[in-house]
């Protein structure tokens, strides 16, 4: 009997119920919303921090014996970042915590919960600083080009995150191991010596103690580069094919260097963010009321109105950043098999990311909302891969 993709697709979606399909739209549609409703608490906050007057008594301050904009830049977005995380506590609690519980996404307590919150945002604190800080210099310099150049900076920033993040930044979030000796580190190990990825760093890392969702990743550049597998993956019983595609889709970023190619369209997107602010600043401040209290888009008082800009210039570009991120995945689910052959693997596995992403949005959904491919669609392209390479795929389909 010939093999039909549409319906090793259909039995592969059905290895879920009606109701946990209904619930995973629920909680991808809700999410949808989040989206809005984000926006509009980060609006907010960045209105009351702005009609508070505090970062112009800041600025006044600082400059009472002579002028110093780099400290006011430094500390204003300091200031702003700390006031921002603990006036949207609630809702990031709701939304990040509360949420993810209520769907049985995560079972990490308040207290931890709240505990990777204050790291992380011990981490932006500082960063956001400095690169304020290089921002506002760049405003003053070059009124003019400030957008380009920033949106430079910007990508060092990028670069410099993805270079050291596994080694300084990761490990204060979750503790990773070396990936114990037996089947699947011997399997992971000749899968990057086969595609060129270091193998001499595979780890496994606590990822449960947050969610429950099912992944892994290979991150880093250069030497810092290494592939790590959550826990999740072993304690939902994942079988070797599984790990193969998983790991090969992971490898597949590595390889064909998708962090580099999104840093680069992200730091495109910026370039146009911060070109449109350059234009919207002025008249922003105006309609705030502002406009006697702020001296142009150089001074540190006016952050919050930056802000409102980001956040909503960065909520009308969605659509072009999910569809960036869509494209990358869909090109290592590609490597994965290609490589790796394990069609079958890799949709059991997508299989269980369904419960935190709907698998049959419509089109319009998925292009707005979806920063991966939806998972009917990758699982059918996994399924026509395999009628198409019968003689390199392990027939391990769901009973139907």
């Amino acid at each position: 009997m010939s093999f039909d993709p549409a319906a090793a697709t259909a039995a592969y979606l059905a290895t879920l119920t009606p109701a946990q399909h209904a619930r995973a739209h629920a909680y991808t549609g809700g999410g949808h919303w989040l989206l809005l409703w984000g926006w509009v608490v980060a609006v907010l906050v960045a209105v009351i921090v702005l009609k508070s007057g505090l970062l112009v008594r800041l600025g006044d301050r600082l400059s009472r014996t002579k002028p110093r904009p780099k400290l006011t830049a430094f500390l204003a977005a300091l200031i702003f970042i700390l006031l921002d995380f603990t006036l949207e506590l609630p809702w990031s609690g709701y939304a990040n915590w509360w949420r993810e519980r209520s769907y049985q996404l995560s079972a990490q307590s308040w207290g931890g919960w709240f505990a990777d919150q204050l790291t992380a945002i011990a981490i932006s604190a500082v960063l956001g600083g400095l690169l304020a800080l290089c921002v506002y210099t760049l405003m003053r310099r070059n009124p003019r080009s400030w957008w380009a150049w920033s949106s430079a900076v910007v990508a060092m920033f990028i670069a410099n995150g993805l270079l050291v993040a596994p080694v300084l930044i990761e490990p204060l979030f979750n503790k990773y191991t070396p990936a114990p000796a037996g089947p699947v580190r011997d399997q992971v190990a000749a899968m990057a010596k086969q595609v060129g990825v270091p193998s001499d760093k595979i780890f496994i890392y606590d990822g449960s103690k947050q969610s429950d969702r099912y992944t892994a990743n290979v991150s880093g550049i250069g030497g810092s580069a290494r592939v790590a597998m959550s826990d999740v993956m072993f304690k939902q019983n994942a079988d070797l094919a599984e790990v193969r595609g998983v790991v090969g889709h992971e490898m597949g970023h590595y390889v064909l260097h998708h962090s580099l190619r999104l840093m680069a369209g992200l730091s495109a997107v910026v370039l146009v963010i911060f070109l449109l602010i350059q234009f919207l600043f002025a008249p922003i401040v105006r309609l705030l009321g502002e406009a006697d209290r702020i001296n142009g888009i150089s001074d540190p008082a006016g952050l919050p109105v930056l802000i409102i800009l980001l956040a909503t210039l960065q909520l009308l570009m969605t659509p072009v950043t999910n569809s960036l991120s869509r494209g990358v995945e869909s090109e290592a689910d590609a490597f994965s098999l290609e490589n790796f052959h394990e069609p079958d693997g890799l949709s059991k596995a997508l299989v269980k990311t369904i419960a935190y992403r709907a698998a049959t949005p419509g089109r319009l959904e998925e292009i707005i909302f979806y920063d991966h491919p939806a998972v009917g669609r990758r699982v059918r392209r996994a399924m026509d891969w395999k009628g198409s390479h019968p003689q390199n795929s392990h027939s391990n389909r769901p009973e139907s």
